[in-house]
């Protein structure tokens, strides 16, 4: 068993013991990743760029993670296989040669030229 899926399965022991099966509906869990993602982004308000909690950060990125593997098996989503098509989508966007050191958009590419 690939480690996503046992982090999944323990996800879904957990919920299950609970009866919370009924609360996971696919709004409810993506707008549970943007509440979390936001708490996330609440630790670094007023700070300097790596002036955080990491106790703190371990705990917010496990809620966000957490929402998003229960979002994509609900789905019945390969979480490995999503993230490497979209690695693939991004090399064609971002080819090396015209992205390497720098954040352009690859929409703004024919901007800096």
């Amino acid at each position: 068993m690939s480690e996503i899926k046992e982090i999944t399965e323990a996800l879904l022991k957990f919920r299950d013991a609970r009866d919370w099966r009924q609360f996971h509906n696919s709004k409810d869990l993506a707008v549970a990743v943007s509440i979390e993602a936001s708490e996330l982004l609440e630790l670094f308000l007023w700070k300097g760029n790596e002036e955080v909690s990491v106790d703190r950060l371990k705990e917010e990125l496990a809620d966000i993670l957490s929402y998003c593997l229960l979002l994509a098996e609900k789905h019945g989503l390969d979480v490995r296989q999503i993230i490497m098509d979209k690695i693939d989508q991004n090399a064609a966007k971002y080819p090396i040669d015209k992205s390497k050191g720098n954040a352009t958009k690859y929409t703004d590419y024919d901007r800096i030229q």
